[in-house]
């Protein structure tokens, strides 16, 4: 797609240690049909030389460097706050598109003015022939999984509505993240994702899901998949979602979904199943319970941060409540379902 009239479209990578991918990333960004673009990298303070790399091997980027690591959600919003395009697509160091990706994502999401985001078909790079998101599903006790994970790549063949998409690759619509805010910051890293679906559902913004918008994804390549960091990070950061959007008794419902995972987690941890078994090959069960005694703690001190933004989006809210229990009828996934996930 080479028309004059196109718009600008703003690609945002961050980098974080990235030398031995970031380069692929870059390198079919260089392939793809649609233009003009204007690439990004936000580099979180990297050891590794990769700054370096991307300075010599890529002259045209527009580079950004930060003095520390400001997390997912503050390095994205940093090259968000850069760019100067109609839309901005997020996309990870580990991935490398399809030379259609992006041409396809913009098509999906100019069909209709509510669409303020587009969602590629994410694969496994390494295994292609498996999902690594296809969209994201949703929990009643706020968290989330990838549309899809691990089942094979010939299924989600249909263009049609997702919940929202991957924060490993997104298109977005400027206009949308004017009116609901950049990624929070707090999060510093996972369900940052969900985080902004919610936030844009609430809104009355829609995803847009494009199977022809092809995604390699070589998964947690910047950070370790089962690590104790990143199960903190998951639980309270679910936590969070929960209370800054559900209705209140949905909050209430929601803590026996929370127990209904726990049980499956629990016997996924015994019998290696699951996030949970693949946790407790690396690190004991008894971590696993520090690790949730330490999300208690963390929430009830941020309680009142949460509450003065569950406040403000509470100001926002375009969708009754009742539009969002069907959120969950459509895009729902159950706890056992995601407790024996990976």
């Amino acid at each position: 797609m080479r028309d004059s009239n196109s718009p600008l479209i703003s690609v945002v990578i961050l980098n974080w240690n990235g030398d031995r991918i970031v380069e692929e990333c870059l390198i079919s960004l260089q392939t793809q049909t649609y233009h003009p673009l204007e690439i990004i990298v936000v580099d979180n303070a990297s050891t590794d030389g990769s700054v370096d790399l991307i300075k010599m091997r890529f002259p045209d980027v527009k580079l950004i460097v930060n003095e520390r690591n400001l997390g997912f959600g503050g390095g994205n919003n940093v090259g968000i706050q850069a760019s100067q395009g109609r839309y901005v697509m997020i996309l990870n160091n580990d991935t490398r598109l399809d030379s259609y990706c992006i041409e396809e994502l913009k098509r999906s999401i100019e069909k209709e003015k509510r669409y303020g985001a587009s969602a590629p078909k994410i694969l496994l790079d390494g295994d292609e022939n498996l999902l690594d998101a296809a969209g994201i599903s949703i929990c009643k006790d706020g968290l989330s999984i990838g549309r899809g994970r691990l089942e094979s790549g010939d299924r989600y063949k249909m263009e049609e509505e997702v919940f929202f998409s991957s924060g490993c690759a997104c298109l977005f619509r400027k206009e949308m993240l004017d009116d609901i805010g950049l990624f929070d910051n707090d999060f510093f890293a996972y369900a940052d994702d969900t985080d902004m679906g919610w936030r844009a559902r609430l809104s009355g913004w829609r995803c847009i899901y494009n199977p022809k918008a092809i995604v390699y994804h070589f998964h947690s390549a910047s950070s370790s998949a089962y690590s104790p960091l990143k199960a903190f990070l998951v639980e309270r950061n679910r936590i969070w979602v929960a209370m800054k959007y559900f209705p209140l008794p949905l909050l209430i419902v929601g803590q026996f979904h929370t127990l209904e995972r726990y049980f499956y987690q629990a016997y996924g941890a015994m019998v290696g199943k699951g996030a949970a078994g693949r946790f407790t090959k690396e690190f004991s069960k008894l971590q696993l319970i520090k690790i949730l005694l330490k999300v208690y703690l963390s929430v009830l001190r941020s309680l009142p941060v949460v509450f003065r933004k569950r406040s403000w989006m509470m100001g926002k809210k375009r969708i009754s409540n009742k539009e969002i229990y069907e959120l969950f009828k459509k895009f729902g996934i159950s706890g056992k379902e995601i407790a024996l996930k990976e």
